[in-house]
């Protein structure tokens, strides 16, 4: 049990730098990149951006260990700890602080998350070969969710826009992990068993666009209206995956089930009161300066995009006029 506590907790520290990475690389692109391939492109030239990859990779190998030595009910309530260390670094990055109202919508969200999780405990799901027919249904479900988010974000601005991308990146990245399930199962039966099957190939299209997604997520807003979004869509839409597909269950009680709810309650509150922070809104701000400085800077004749981290430097120092209340 101590293996799998460490191997989480070092996990949740892995996902919290590869978000700051991945964030602070894809705030410099400019908005015209906004859910376009050459946004990919441009943030895989830069070492930072990649690190920040390379060490989601790592942190889902912590993870995988962590669940190899306990339960998912431990595991996953610990690696959401990254929100208490992604969000306030963020923060620092841009030389700007947290207030009580931010420090108190971080906590509620991790807190809320560790909650519900612990408490719902999903387990069962004993069908091994699920039909066509409940494929169909969750595949129409997430493809609504998404354009629906998708529909909001247009009409959205400032972290609220973020937030709704992060929501379709969160249902799509859900639904990988169901898919994810499902391809490594099916190693069991050799690797023509992978290859022939339909999920193998909507795993490579749904992770790309999934990709996507996070990284406009990243690119629209602060790491707080992201983060907290993906991090409490993504359990919740796999939960749900897999309670259709799969026949999975959560766990009901006179105690477990009100615990649940508040929970989900508690990381809601969380995440409109960082949306709807005045801290949040100055960072957004400062990010959108220097995505147009970027822009400036670049011009049609550089796809390089070259002067970011010059464009980082100067966002960076902007950061006492953007924040409220003089905090810097």
């Amino acid at each position: 049990m101590t293996i799998a506590v460490l191997a989480a907790l070092a996990a949740g520290a892995c996902f919290a730098l590869a978000g700051v990475l991945q964030q602070r690389a894809a705030s410099a692109r400019p908005d015209t990149e906004t859910l376009s391939w050459r946004l990919l492109r441009q943030l895989a030239r830069q070492p930072a951006w990649l690190a920040g990859i390379g060490l989601a990779v790592l942190a889902y190998g912590f993870q995988s260990l962590g669940l190899a030595f306990g339960p998912l009910s431990l595991v996953q309530p610990l690696i959401v700890t990254e929100l208490v260390f992604a969000i306030p670094l963020s923060a620092r990055l841009a030389r700007t602080r947290l207030g009580a109202r931010e420090w108190g919508g971080v906590l509620a969200v991790a807190g809320g998350l560790a909650l519900a999780l612990s408490t719902a405990r999903p387990h069962g799901g004993a069908r091994p070969d699920v039909g066509l027919g409940p494929w169909l249904w969750t595949l129409g479900a997430v493809g609504g969710v998404v354009l629906a988010a998708l529909s909001v974000r247009r009409s959205t601005a400032g972290a609220w826009q973020a937030s709704a991308t992060a929501l379709a990146a969160g249902v799509v990245m859900g639904f990988q992990s169901v898919l994810l399930s499902v391809t490594v199962s099916r190693f069991d039966q050799g690797v023509a068993a992978v290859a022939t099957a339909w999920q193998t190939y909507l795993l490579v299209a749904v992770s790309v666009g999934g990709l996507l997604l996070i990284q406009s997520a990243f690119q629209e807003g602060p790491l707080a209206a992201s983060m907290t979004v993906l991090d409490m869509t993504e359990p919740a839409v796999a939960i749900a995956a897999g309670t259709v597909l799969f026949g999975e269950s959560l766990y009901l009680g006179p105690v477990a089930t009100p615990l649940t709810v508040l929970g989900v309650v508690l990381a809601l509150s969380g995440i409109v009161s960082l949306d709807s922070s005045p801290v949040v809104a100055a960072l957004h701000r400062q990010e959108r300066r220097g995505r147009n400085e970027a822009a400036d800077d670049e011009g049609d004749d550089d796809p390089d995009g070259e002067t970011d981290g010059e464009t980082d430097r100067d966002a960076g120092t902007s950061t006492a006029e953007a924040a409220p209340d003089g905090r810097a």
